[in-house]
Order: structure tokens, then sequence, then C-alpha cells
């Protein structure tokens, strides 16, 4: 265990280099979740796969991985989504937690050591900013406490951006009770329609950046050795989680930092406004999820992934290339039957340890499929087979069942049902409510309204009979910002 050479591109040194641990043989690792208030788009699983993948890599490498990924379960998008629904802020997060699972699962995403939420850690998120306040690197005002940019001199390392710099057009909140522009909050106030805890500070609920510093001097202590994230997070979050952690402790706070790239429609920004959005739960409808996984790992993490329909149609016949090598020749259907245990692939491991080099790992899959498919004896495909099994592990690929897998690729595509908005029945009942009053009070124009509202909750709507749900609602994503 340890013996594979990994490197990785630190986005703090900005080059490849060797994986540094604190201790030998266990590696901690911890990757920004998603906050939990919204559908998710294939943006939000990109993240997900790749640290997926590293993950795998680094159980093959080393004793013990400990990876610990967060969900954001208090936030102001989400008190908005929740008004928006008609439903309770935990209800939302509950809904959307299980949903964001259950569509990693069907990803093949494995689920991390620890998924802590933010609303479990206050009181260590209040003992993070009184450190900070204690260090003098925070201060108190109107009610809010922040972090003090200028007492901390090594902040912008990570983004290469001077204080100056950061300052025009920067994700900055710009208050009058600030003493610079450029500091962030750690702790605002709550109103009584908020939610909140009771702090030295007043009742109230953390920042975005302390939640998951705090988080990880909980779970993993500092410094950590792998960092993950979006590329989108380096400035401000990961800045901002770097300054926090280092003034809190005085303790370095990560040894290396790996950011995804983005993901593209056709050249284009995803967003709402452009129509472009692609949702995880749609995409399922057109293909199995593990055709998903491979369209969203076939480009390098680091580049920027531009989607198209062709990419999808591609790895289902790369999958079925490998899935027929695997199910050609002896009844039996490769190692599973036979109990033979294979080792992943030395040019396999070798390119995942370059930095997470699928194309490479790839491309030796297909080389190892040929020579299956060109095998002369029963021990000879065996062999082969235990090792095409073992190296798809690593990418989180080929573990199913040959002939299941390839019904499943060459099943059409069922239409994508619709996203449901989180509804729950006493706010459908209102709302039904609501409707048949003002059609019995002649204002049509509100029972329209009303009812377009119901048809877009997922509502079957029958004038003279109960409205009632055309299907339980049963979210299956949801988008992240960050953890």
């Amino acid at each position: 265990m340890g013996t594979l050479a990994i490197q990785l591109h630190d986005s703090l040194s900005r080059r490849k280099r060797p994986l540094r641990l604190e201790q030998p043989d266990r590696v901690t690792l911890y990757v920004c979740g998603p906050t939990v208030y919204d559908w998710p788009h294939i943006g939000n699983a990109r993240p997900a796969l790749v640290f997926d993948v590293l993950v795998r890599l680094l159980r093959h490498a080393y004793r013990q991985v400990v990876y610990v990924r967060n969900f954001t379960d208090v936030d102001d998008k989400i008190n908005a989504a929740a008004a928006s629904a008609g439903v309770p802020i935990r209800t939302l997060t509950e809904r959307t937690i299980a949903a964001y699972q259950a569509d990693m699962r069907a990803l093949d995403v494995l689920p991390p050591d620890h998924e802590p939420r933010v609303t479990e850690h206050i009181s260590d998120i209040q003992f993070l900013i009184t450190q900070l306040l204690d260090r003098g690197h925070a201060y108190v005002a109107a009610g809010h406490v922040l972090f003090e940019v200028a007492s901390f001199a090594r902040y912008g390392k990570l983004s290469g951006r001077s204080t100056e710099g950061m300052q025009a057009g920067a994700r900055v909140e710009v208050a009058p009770f600030k003493r610079d522009p450029m500091d962030f909050v750690l702790w605002k106030p709550s109103g009584p329609d908020l939610p909140g805890w009771e702090s030295p500070w007043g009742r109230g609920r953390p920042g975005w950046h302390v939640e998951c510093t705090a988080m990880i001097q909980r779970h993993l202590g500092f410094p950590i050795d792998i960092h993950g994230g979006g590329q989108d997070l380096i400035f401000p979050h990961h800045e901002n989680e770097i300054a926090q952690g280092c003034a809190a402790t005085g303790l370095p706070y990560c040894h290396t930092w790996l950011h995804n790239s983005f993901i593209t429609v056709a050249g284009q920004k995803m967003s709402k406004s452009l129509g472009n959005v692609l949702l995880v739960r749609d995409l399922l409808q057109q293909a199995p999820g593990e055709a998903l996984r491979l369209a969203l790992l076939a480009s390098h993490y680091r580049q920027p992934l531009d989607w198209n329909q062709e990419r999808l149609v591609q790895a289902k016949r790369t999958l079925t290339t490998f899935y027929r090598a695997l199910s050609d020749g002896d009844t039996a259907t490769g190692a599973r039957a036979t109990g033979q245990e294979g080792d992943p692939d030395p040019i396999v491991l070798q390119a995942l340890a370059d930095d997470l080099n699928i194309s490479a790992s790839l491309a030796r899959l297909h080389g190892l499929s040929r020579e299956l498919q060109r095998a002369g004896s029963a021990a000879e495909r065996d062999a082969l087979r235990a090792s095409l099994l073992a190296s798809g592990r690593l990418l989180g690929l080929l573990q199913q069942d040959p002939l299941q897998a390839l019904a499943a690729l060459q099943a059409p595509s069922r239409p994508a049902d619709r996203l449901q908005p989180l509804l729950n029945e006493k706010t459908i009942a209102e709302l039904q409510k609501r409707r048949l009053q003002a059609r019995q009070d002649g204002d049509f124009q509100l029972a329209d309204r009303l009812r377009h509202e119901l048809i877009e909750a997922g509502v079957v709507v029958a004038d003279g009979r109960a409205c009632r749900p055309s299907a339980p609602p049963t979210p299956a994503n949801l988008s992240s910002r960050h953890g």
C-alpha cells in the first residue's frame, strides 16, 4: 500500500506535484458538496464523479482514506426556495439531500466516509469564529462578525489576485459596517422568520465560507491532504477558507488543491435564461447511469467539457464494446462467475496516477477488450476479464452483469418525467381551496393563475373533482453552488 506514485495538479502552486501526505499511508480529502435548494444539472455532477475516481484510486493505493463531502443546508437561497415552494425549510433540505444521494447512486458515486451538514455543526462554527476574534482576525459590527482580510498577509495566493484587483467586480457584499469592502461575513443576524441560532453575537446564522472550515476542523483537522471542488470556488470561497483556517489555528490548511473545470452546452454556459440546463434526471431517461458517468468523465477534469448529445451516444457505444468483450466466448460472464479476482492493469494505474488521466485509462481498457476478444485459451480469457473488470472498477465502470448491461444500453430512450416542485399535501390543498373559492367568487383570473400553479407542480386539475397529484413528488437531483 502507498507505493503508487500519484501526482496531482495543485491549484496553489499551479503545477503538478507528487501527492504529499501529513501521515504516511493515510489520506484526508475534503470536497465541497451541494447547497440543497434546487435540482442538479450535469455541471453539479461533474465534481462528484471526478473526486469519486480520485477516491477509488486513493483507496487502491493507501491503507486509509478519509473522505468528507458536506451538505450546506442553511443558506439564503434555501430560504427563498422553500418560501417559493410553500414548504418548511427542513422539508426542502431533507428531500433534496435524499434526492442528491439517489442521483449519485444512479451514477455509481461511492458515498463519502462523512457527509456533515452545516446545521449539525453550529457549535463548531461558533468555536472557529471565537478563535478568529481572540486572535484579532475578526471583528463585530452591526450584529455581524466579519473576517478582516487585511489581517492575513497571504490572502490572494490561491486565486493569484491582488486585493485591489479582487475588489473590482468581485462577489463581495459591500456594507457600510465593513472596515474594508473585502472583509467577509462569518456570522449574520437572523430575524424571527429565518433560521437562526443563539450566539455570543446575537441570534443569527453562519456565513457561507466559515462553514467548510469548521467542518474540516471537526472531521479532519489541519492540515488536510487534498481539498477539492469546482473551479468557480477558487475565489472567494476557497481563498476565504485558507484565510480562516490558517488565521484561527496558525497551521497550514491544505497540501494539495484540486479543481475541476466547467461544463458548457454547445459552447454556451448553462443557464435557465437560455433554456439549456441539462438535468441529470432527464439524461438518465436517455441512457443508463453508467453511460452518463462515462460521458462526463471522458474529458480531463481540468479541461472544460462541452456537452452535446453525441457524447452520450459515444459513451453507450464504448460501454457496449466493453460489455460484449466481457460476455463473449464462455457461457460464464467473466471473473465474477469464475470467482477470479484480478488486479488493475499497470498502464491504467499509471495513467490515473498521472493527474487522473482518464483518457489514457480508457484507451488501455479498449486495448484489454481487444485482447480479450482475441484470447485463445479459457485461462487467458479469465485473466484478461479479471484485469478489465478490476481496471474498470477504478473508474466506476463495468461492474454490472454484461448481458443485463447490454440490454440496458440497447433499450430505447424514455420521455423525461416532469420534474416536480416540492409542494407538500398541505400546500396543494391550500391552493386547491383558494382556487375553488376564486371560482365561486367569479374571480376567474385568479382561478386560472392558481390552476396554472397546480399544473406546474405536477397536479392533475379536474374541475368538478378533487385535485390530485399526478405522481408522488420524487425529486432525483439538485443543484449545488458548493458546500
